[in-house]
Formats: C-alpha cells, structure tokens, sequence
C-alpha cells in the first residue's frame, strides 16, 4: 500500500509516521508538507525512520499541478495539513479559509480525479463551537471560530468523495502528550513546560471550563487503525475523556507540589465544549489505559532537564 499523509511533518503526522513504517502493509510512504511551522524534528536522528521507504515533497495544498502529480499510484491519503491553532482562538481569518478550506477543496478535486481508494481526513470538534451539554456526531454545527468555521466548510468538501471512495472526516480532541514534533500551543503541553521550567502557570478564567482531549498516542494508533479497518464511510468523533482545567491542574500538582498558579480573568466564565467520542474509533485505543497522571509523567521524563 502506497501512503500519502499531507502535513506530515506536524505533531500528529510524526507519530503518524512512526507507527506506520512498522506496518507490512505499507510499502511506501510520502510526506507532502510546506514545513510552515518550521519543525524539521521529523527529518533528523530519528531511529524510528532509518530504512523505512520515505519520500519527502515539500509543497503547498493550493498548488493543484503538484496534488495531482504526486496522487499516482497513491491508495491511502491521511488529510492532516492545516493551519492550526488552539480551538478557542481567533486570528488569522485569511489563512485559515486559504489553507483549511480551499486548501481541502484543492485537494478533493485532485482525488477526485485518482485513483486513492480510502481518504481519512483530520477535522476538529471546534466545528461544534461551544456548548453546555455533551456534543456527539449528528449534532448542530455552531464554530465560534475562523478555525472552527475552515474545518466546517472543508468538511462539506470532503464529504462529496464518500461515493466514490472510503471516507472518513475524523473530528479531533485536544492533542496533548510527547513527541518529536510536538506543540507547545496546546492547553496541556503548555502547562507541563511551564510547570517543569518555571514552577508557575497561567489559568484563564475560572478553570472550571471542559474540553475535550486525546493523548497523542491514542490519536497515532486510531489513525493507523484506520488504514486498514472496515468502518462504513462517515463522521467520527476522535475524543478519549473532557476534563475541566481544574481537573487537569489537580494532576499537575500532585507531580510538581509546590506548582504556583496565576489567574487571569478569574472571575470569568470562558467558553467550554464537551464531546461524546465515537465508539468505533474509542475501542481502536482501548488498550492504551494510562491515567492522565501518569500520562503527563511520562511527558515530564522526556524533559532533558
């Protein structure tokens, strides 16, 4: 099976990559990436990539010539490009709906065209916007975000390839958790390095506000899963467990104890999303049982110092 995986040089594609080079059903892969956020870690002293069959292009998911060039004799292509932000902000208008949306349509256009027989594309629960109940798959969509708004409106592009192809539109948690690529924008992973290096964090709000996450681990493993599975074309919601902020912080505290803590807009209610998970992408990590302590332990052991 021939690979593509579009962004692959970003925090979910690395452990992405990583687990399917291991696989004997994978007989090439190749990363189509612009290196926009300017992360190469992929590329250098990674163990895990010596003698796997590899090819980079560097590319953007506008330039439909090249799209179309590097689809032949593709069969699976992974749709995790995008300009990425935390779910809740708001900047950068233009570059969401160039990259997120017409970047996506760009890219349904050339499939359209080919000959890939299953896509598996990366969205985000942002496109639920906020809510005070539990969201699941079939649910109004209401992003309060120009983030939230792109993948929307990707999505519908994505979801014409479904007669004519294995498709899947996968809306993501919170990403949080260790890995070459990692970021550090995320609520979680920023918490632990400042946590770890200052001894000191910043809450926004109340901390009383749920979100949705999934470990980086799960996420890679759902999604190699998802390579192979026999999973009836649709929507699917990537999501292990909504914690509150406070929840999150009470674990950071029992593994660094004298943690100080600065609120900001204490008194303010911020806005919150919680998300019901598929079960048929939740028993595709069930295995993986770590609690979210020593989840963020083992992060802390990948610190150098």
């Amino acid at each position: 099976m021939k690979v593509l995986i579009t962004g692959g040089a970003g925090y979910i594609g690395t452990s992405l990559i990583e687990s399917l080079v291991n696989s004997d059903h994978v007989s090439e892969l190749i990363v189509y990436d612009n290196l926009s956020r300017g992360n190469r870690n992929l590329f250098i002293g990674n163990p895990k990539l010596e003698g796997a069959k590899l090819t980079f292009v560097q590319g953007e998911l506008l330039d439909s010539r090249k799209l179309n060039s590097i689809l032949k004799g593709v069969d699976l292509v992974y749709h995790l490009a995008a300009n990425v932000t935390t779910p809740f902000s708001d900047q950068n208008p233009h570059l969401f709906e160039q990259v997120n949306h017409w970047g996506t349509a760009e890219l349904v256009y050339a499939l359209e065209k080919s000959n890939v027989k299953r896509l598996v594309y990366l969205s985000s629960v942002s496109v639920y916007g906020t809510s005070n109940s539990s969201k699941k798959v079939g649910d109004e969509l209401n992003p309060r975000t120009f983030y939230g708004i792109s993948k929307m409106r990707a999505e519908a592009h994505v979801e014409r390839l479904m007669n004519k192809m294995e498709t899947y539109i996968i809306r993501c948690g919170n990403v949080y958790g260790y890995n070459r690529s990692m970021r550090f924008d995320a609520v979680i992973n920023t918490f632990l390095f400042e946590a770890n290096f200052k001894n000191r964090i910043t809450i926004n709000g109340t901390g009383e506000q749920r979100r949705p996450f999934i470990h980086i681990d799960k996420a890679a493993q759902t999604l190699l899963t998802l390579s192979q599975a026999e999973l009836a074309n649709g929507i699917y919601n990537l999501v292990d467990k909504n914690w509150a902020i406070g929840e999150v912080v009470k674990e950071l505290r029992a593994i660094y104890p004298d943690l100080e803590m600065i609120f900001v807009n204490q008194h303010m209610k911020m806005r919150e999303l919680e998300v019901e998970g598929s079960q048929e992408l939740t028993q595709m990590f069930s295995g993986n049982t770590k609690s979210l302590q020593d989840e963020l332990r083992d992060f802390k052991a990948a610190f150098t110092f």
